[in-house]
């Protein structure tokens, strides 16, 4: 036997796990918001931390945002919003009123696609403890910015304007069209449209 030796979890080695936050959060008894975006597509769940697992209040995943008439990307700003926002009235059907953003081991970046997703939860009327600076302009969030950026490049240079919108452009979707199809599936998803 070693003297001094401490073994390492192994989820603590390779950056997965932070146990001292787990803990924290396990034992703050609060309901937790867990956001993760992959290469493709934004996931989330409310969750309630307890001993023997995690109980999943709600949960929701970029695909649905298709159903409501979503045709932008699923992993970009305005669909984290659209999504934040989508959930947020989920989980207040399901009798959430407060949670805490747990990141994991993910920092949380100001203006950030995690940021966006927040304030669509915000929105929705889930109180989340976040300030307001830390959160996207409604502009961001609502894709102009993508819009001028995709207006300009089709003026200037087609080709790159085909390499960098070739998704949404083979779905028959025009990035041009980003912050109305955002004001559509956003009163979709507040029920005052339909798809």
């Amino acid at each position: 036997m070693t003297d001094g030796y401490v073994p390492i979890y192994r989820r603590r080695r390779e950056g997965l796990t932070d146990y001292g936050a787990r803990k924290k959060a396990v034992t703050s008894r609060h309901t937790l918001l867990a956001v993760r975006i992959t290469d493709k597509n934004v996931t989330s769940q409310f969750l309630l931390p307890k001993e023997g697992g995690d109980e999943v209040l709600s949960s929701s995943h970029s695909r649905q945002l298709l159903k409501l008439g979503w045709k932008g990307s699923l992993k970009s700003t305005p669909a984290c919003y659209l999504l934040g926002l989508y959930s947020g009235k989920r989980a207040l059907e399901k009798g959430v009123k407060a949670a805490v953003l747990y990141n994991g081991v993910e920092p949380f970046v100001r203006g950030s696609r995690v940021a966006a997703f927040v304030k669509g939860v915000v929105d929705a009327g889930v109180s989340v403890p976040v300030g307001e600076e830390a959160l996207p302009s409604q502009e961001r969030v609502s894709g102009k910015p993508i819009a001028d950026y995709a207006s300009k490049l089709a003026s200037e240079d087609k080709d790159l304007y085909s390499k960098a919108f070739s998704t949404l452009t083979k779905r028959g979707f025009k990035p041009e069209e980003y912050p109305l199809n955002f004001e559509a599936t956003r009163s979709a998803i507040m029920g005052s449209g339909k798809k």
